[in-house]
Formats: C-alpha cells, sequence, structure tokens
C-alpha cells in the first residue's frame, strides 16, 4: 500500500491567474482567427494563424508553470502581447486592457488573501 499524497495548500493567487488564462485563451483563439481571415488582415493567414497558435501555446504553458514564481511574469508577458494584438486589430487594444486590468486585480487579491491565508493558518 502507498503512502497518502500530501497535497501543497492551494493558492488563491494561482487559481485566479489559471482563471483568467483559460478565458483568455478562448479570446487569443477567437482573435487569431479574426486578425488572420478578417477584412484588413496584413499579413498572410499561416502567419497571424503560427503566431496565434504560439500564443495560445504559451497561456497554456503558463497555466502549467504557475506553480513557480517566475511563471506569474511570464503571465505578465502574455498580457502584453494581448494588448499589442492590437496593432493588427485595434479592437484588442481594448480587449488586451481589460485582461491586463483583471490579471492585475487577481495577482494583487490573490496575494493578500494568501498572506491572510497563511497568517490565520499560523
Amino acid at each position: 500500500m502507498s503512502a497518502p499524497s500530501t497535497r501543497p495548500a492551494s493558492s488563491v493567487q494561482r487559481s485566479l491567474a489559471s482563471i483568467v488564462l483559460g478565458f483568455e485563451l478562448v479570446v487569443i483563439f477567437l482573435a487569431t482567427l479574426v486578425i488572420a481571415f478578417g477584412p484588413g488582415a496584413v499579413l498572410p493567414p499561416w502567419v497571424m494563424l503560427t503566431v496565434g497558435g504560439v500564443v495560445c501555446l504559451l497561456a497554456i504553458a503558463t497555466m502549467g508553470l504557475l506553480r513557480y514564481r517566475w511563471a506569474y511574469s511570464l503571465g505578465w508577458g502574455v498580457q502584453a502581447v494581448v494588448v499589442l494584438s492590437g496593432f493588427f486589430n485595434p479592437a484588442m487594444f481594448f480587449i488586451g486592457a481589460l485582461f491586463a486590468g483583471m490579471w492585475a486585480y487577481c495577482m494583487i487579491t490573490g496575494a493578500r488573501l494568501d498572506r491572510q491565508k497563511a497568517a490565520y493558518q499560523q
């Protein structure tokens, strides 16, 4: 019989970051399609689909790596890329800013709740 596995305490910040990145992943995918095939497409569709696919994979990898502190910086990088995609579709400036704002709020609030939780458990 194997010993029961001990699971590390959950982090509110990690949960909130995963939620934001998960929703953002859907938006990145749909925005990639709009930028690639929508009116005013600047680059060939295969280029935009490749770039969008890489950004999707980056968001998925970030969700999986959130157990490491440096992955939160990677999450900020994803937010920057989404905002900068506004140069290809101006609506993405607004959408990217919304997600960056949600990311910032979740980072601040999640860290505060994790500190309170740690203080309560001591």
